[in-house]
Formats: C-alpha cells, structure tokens, sequence
C-alpha cells in the first residue's frame, strides 16, 4: 500500500512538473513579441513631435513644416541628427535612447500610403488623365511638400516667393524649368531638391500654373505690391530717421548688420522685415532656485517650458515653475515704433534701406 501511495505522489510530481514545462513552453511562445518589442516610431513621434508638426506629419503652417516625404530630402542619418541636435526653433533631444530614434527616423522616413495616393497616383503609367485630377492632386502634394515656404496658394509664405508671379512660371508654358528647378533645388536660395515621380511632377506643375493664371485673370491684373510702390519716399530724410528720431541705429548698422539688406530682400519682404523682422533672436536670462543664472538664446517658451541655447549652441530647458526668466527681444523696438510711425516715416526709411546694397 505504502509503495501504491509513493507511486502516486511521484506521478502527482511528474504531472505537474509537465503541465508547468508545457505551460512556460507555451507562454515562450506566445511572449516574444512583448520580451523583444521594438520602440514605436508613431508612438514616439505622437509624444514629441506631433504637437508642433501634425498629428499625421502634415505641418502646422506656417510655423512647423510637413514631415511627409521627408526620406526624399534626408538621409536616415541626417534625420538622426536633427533629433539629436535640433535647429532654429525646433529643440533637441539627446537624451532619447538609440532605439526609439532609430525607430522614430523609420516612421518618419516612411511613406505616408493616404497621403501619397491623394498626392500622387504613381505606377507604371500616366495615371493623371484629367487636368482637374492633376489640379487636385498637385494642391494636396503642394501643400504638404511646398507650402511652408510658398504658402498654400502659391502666392508667397514665410520664405519663398510668390510663385504667381515669377517670371520663370509665367513664362514656362510645358513646365520643363519648372520642373528642373523643383528637382535640382536651389541651393544658393536654400530651396531643396525633390525627388517626385513622373506623375507628381505633372501635379505639382499643373496646380503651380494654374495658381499663376488664377491670379493674372483678377481685376486690375494686379496681384500684389511691386518694388515701384515702395520706392516714393525720401532718401535723406529716411536716413535721417535711421539715425534719430527712429533710434534704429542703437541695435542697427548699414555697415553691419544692414550692410547689404536690399540685396538680399527687395520690395514688399523688405519692407515686412523693417516693420516686424519675425526671426529676430530673443535672448533670455533664466535663475535657478540656487541664483546661478544661465543666459543665451531663446529656443523655446511655453506656458510650461522655457529653453535656451547656451554660447556653446547646447539646448537647456526647465519647467517654468522652477525658475525665474526675463527676456530681451529686439522685435519689441519695432513693435513700439508702430503706433509712432507715420506714413512719411515709413516711406522714407524704406527708401533709405533700399540703398543699403
């Protein structure tokens, strides 16, 4: 009987030894994808960088561009630079771990399949038969790859020209220098170059033309202000003003920093740079709890975080509860003189800046 009960215990043993094998066996093979799960690029980008460029990479224009398509204009590993190390206005992240950035340069470097078949019908042919169809197709391609700079109606944005009126567009009646220029970029301007299919071309082209024929056919024919316009004040009183009343000369120089201005911009630009110069940098001063104070340029400032880049172009930040921060930002002069301008004033001190070439 003794020998019956140690039969059965062993038994008992080996039964539930079995089922437990069998049980981790199973769950060893049902568990991998959790134990070897790969940083989610999409969840990465929804957590950093879809507050400022759209939850579907679309842009916010016209501060943030579009991320769509951008494996056409960067390498991986220049996209991974980007992130690491930031630029302009957009902060850096450092301490992201190397998956999840190598995860995050995946997903954005990927194609955006809803986007890309509103934007581009592609394939073996032609399959844009119809000008509204490329019309259409060109506008959504344009908006997510051009209109940051341009503006979504082609008419002019933050950087780039007004394309409307460009004598390379309204003179380009088969949209061949369009369509080189697009592709081989302009460096000088620092306009990228673009790596778009047939079909893409032919809608980008199609919608930019159809743009320029829009504006022409408005009443008057006039479309915009020319240099012309802005050319009818006085010289000398303009410099005048520079120097005086304006007190422009206390932040400003025609040797220095204004040395050469009315080349670079001319006309309308010029002017909306005079009045309100949009990337002027802000610096600012943050204490912390300690009084150690850390000084450089704003990078970034919400109701939550405030950082800077130091002298040595490194990002700080800190919540803005915990300490304290003044800014300096030159903009504000120009802020105040606009309910002291008069129209004189302005006149003649954009004449004046004209002649600084």
């Amino acid at each position: 009987m003794k020998a019956v009960i140690r039969a059965m215990k062993r038994f008992r043993l080996v039964a539930f030894l079995a089922a437990t094998l069998g049980l981790v066996a199973y769950l060893g093979r049902q568990t991998p994808i959790y134990a070897a799960a790969e940083p989610d690029g999409a969840q990465s980008y929804a957590k950093h960088c879809a507050i400022c460029h759209g939850e579907q990479r679309e842009g916010i224009l016209p501060a943030f561009p579009p991320l769509l398509g951008i494996g056409r204009q960067m390498t991986d590993q220049q996209i991974i630079d980007l992130i690491r190390s930031g630029k302009g206005r957009m902060p850096a992240f450092p301490k992201l771990g190397s998956d999840e950035v190598t995860a995050l340069t995946h997903y954005l470097a990927s194609a955006d399949m809803s986007s890309s078949a509103t934007a581009s019908k592609a394939g073996s042919g032609s399959t844009l038969t119809h000008p509204s169809e490329a019309n259409d197709a060109g506008r959504a391609l344009f908006q997510q790859r051009c209109a940051f700079c341009h503006g979504r109606d082609a008419a002019g944005g933050e950087s780039g020209p007004d394309l409307t009126r460009s004598k390379l567009v309204i003179t380009d009646d088969d949209g061949d220098r369009i369509s080189e220029v697009v592709r081989n970029g302009r460096p000088e301007k620092k306009m990228p170059s673009f790596n778009f299919s047939a079909d893409e071309m032919l809608s980008i082209v199609t919608f930019v033309k159809a743009q320029e024929a829009k504006a022409a056919a408005q009443k008057g024919n006039r479309r915009g202000v020319d240099v012309s316009d802005l050319q009818t004040g006085n010289v000398e009183a303009g410099k005048q003003y520079f120097n005086g009343t304006g007190a422009c000369a206390t932040c400003h120089s025609p040797t220095g920093d204004l040395a050469g201005v009315a080349s670079r911009y001319q006309g309308l630009q010029l002017e909306e740079r005079m009045l309100y110069p949009r990337d002027a940098k802000s610096h600012v001063t943050v204490t912390l709890p300690s009084g150690q104070k850390i000084t450089g340029t704003l990078a970034y400032l919400d109701e939550f975080t405030v950082g800077l880049r130091d002298s040595n172009g490194v990002y700080r930040s800190w919540a803005v509860n915990n300490v304290k921060h003044t800014i300096d930002a030159p903009v504000h002069a120009h802020v105040d003189l606009f309910s002291k301008y008069t129209d004189d004033d302005i006149h003649n001190l954009m004449a004046y800046l004209q002649t600084l070439r």
